[in-house]
């Protein structure tokens, strides 16, 4: 599976590492990603998710079943 956040659909980005030369090549950004297990209590059962440290506070401000609702409505998760 990549390495994109289930929840906010972040993903890496690509850049370039700059020597003090000026010389350029090319590097990635990776996200922080975590594999968290929820428990979703109107379902009774857990979820395991990848899911990034900005995620983790968007599950905190909204709830956890409101962002897999809108993470099912956005295509993140299947």
């Amino acid at each position: 599976m990549s390495k994109i956040c289930q929840i906010t659909g972040k993903r890496a980005m690509v850049g370039n590492n700059v020597s003090h030369a000026n010389n350029k090549t090319k590097r990635r950004f990776e996200i922080n990603l975590l594999e968290k297990k929820f428990y979703l209590p109107e379902q009774e059962k857990y979820i395991t998710l990848k899911v990034s440290a900005h995620g983790l506070r968007v599950i905190n401000k909204i709830g956890i079943e409101e962002a897999v609702e809108r993470a099912i409505h956005n295509g993140f998760i299947k």
